[in-house]
């Protein structure tokens, strides 16, 4: 292999990651806070996806003018809608279901096949995909690598993935509604003894992570076409960086993700995409044998 072909494997990898990234994101709060087992993550990102289809044929047909915009409107509001749907899910569903993860698991399971058919309904069982707006077309061929080209749809993502993951990291560590998150997910009861109100917590934070999943609709929207079963796709890859990284850390997230964006980047290079799975899953199945809490769990006190 030579050194250019390993340099866009490379990035191809951690273009891989940034998806599962701000996938994982969503899920390691929810996950780490609240126990939550959410099925329906997945649908949650193809939602945000479809949002952003939905605001590129809006643009296209009443304001072609800005189209060029679309995709920057696209992500606000693909966190927005994912955001509000999360919240009216975590009111009227998920909070009757706390400590019962089985019951959890069942409940937002149907909701993704619900989701699923929502999603055929409204914009066809075939798959869709966004025009790439005219600033992100082309690539980067850096002169001093001689046969590499970026996409610069990629690198766009790649760099809303590192904002969104410093704004996190801003808002959990940083203001007090951090604070009142890392309580509640530290020692649930002593912080409702100091009047942490942990219902809205919890309702805001799962709101947050589904979010989270809408923006990394969004950015899928430039790699791929999106389908009803997207989301399918992706939720087992998610949930194999969030136990791998470790449920409660989000460091261990960020690396988990890079991890395996990057292990399955290669190995699709050298094997067949069936093949690439099982082999990272073997290996993520031997990690978790020695290290059963994660590669980088925190240590918390219960």
């Amino acid at each position: 292999m030579t050194f250019d072909i390993f340099l866009m494997q490379a990035f191809n990898g951690l273009s891989l990651s940034t998806i599962l990234v701000l996938m994982a994101l969503g899920l390691a709060i929810v996950f780490g806070l609240m126990g939550v087992i959410n099925m329906a993550h997945g649908e949650l990102m193809a939602m945000g996806a479809y949002t952003t289809y939905a605001t590129a044929l809006f643009f296209e047909k009443f304001m072609p003018g800005l189209k060029d915009i679309y995709f920057l409107i696209g992500i606000v509001l693909a966190f927005a809608v994912t955001f509000v749907f999360g919240f009216a899910l975590e009111r009227g569903l998920i909070r009757f279901l706390y400590k019962r993860p089985l019951d959890t698991m069942l409940a937002t399971w149907g909701l993704s096949l619900i989701l699923q058919q929502v999603f055929r309904h409204v914009f066809g069982p075939k798959e869709v995909g966004v025009p790439t707006v005219s600033w992100l077309q082309g690539a980067w061929a850096p002169a001093a690598i001689p046969g590499a080209s970026f996409p610069l749809s990629r690198i766009f993502i790649i760099a809303l993935a590192l904002l969104v993951s410093f704004g996190v990291y801003l808002l959990l560590f940083r203001t007090r509604w951090g604070l009142r998150i890392r309580a509640v997910t530290q020692n649930r009861a002593m912080a409702g003894a100091t009047g942490i109100n942990t219902e809205r917590v919890d309702a805001l934070t799962f709101a947050l992570g589904c979010g989270l999943a809408g923006i990394a609709g969004s950015s899928f929207t430039m790699l791929a076409s999106t389908g009803p079963v997207t989301g399918q796709q992706y939720v087992v890859d998610t949930f194999i960086v969030v136990v791998f990284g470790g449920v409660e850390s989000l460091l261990g997230t960020l690396l988990s993700a890079t991890i395996i964006g990057e292990l399955q980047s290669t190995f699709e290079f050298l094997m067949t995409g069936s093949m690439a799975k099982a082999s990272i899953l073997l290996l993520v199945i031997v990690a978790l044998y020695f290290r059963p809490n994660g590669l980088f769990a925190s240590k918390v006190r219960r």
